[in-house]
């Protein structure tokens, strides 16, 4: 399987995986439009853990993107 880059914005990623795509969330900081020059240590973790937590507690309401 290849994984292409579609597009990189301030602080995600996201790539073609075939019939999926994939959302990375990374470490790097935006404020005012400026990504700043020191990373948050597992923002990118934490961020993806909050989502998969919240994708999954509301799944009974209402259907998802997440896999």
């Amino acid at each position: 399987m290849s994984i292409q880059p579609i597009k990189s914005g301030k602080v995600r990623e996201l790539f073609d995986a075939g019939e999926n795509l994939i959302l990375v969330a990374s470490d790097r900081m935006s404020a005012f439009d400026v990504i700043l020059p020191t990373p948050i240590p597992d923002k990118g973790k934490i961020l993806s853990t909050l989502s998969v937590f919240w994708f999954a507690r509301t799944s009974h309401i209402i259907d998802n993107h997440l896999l």
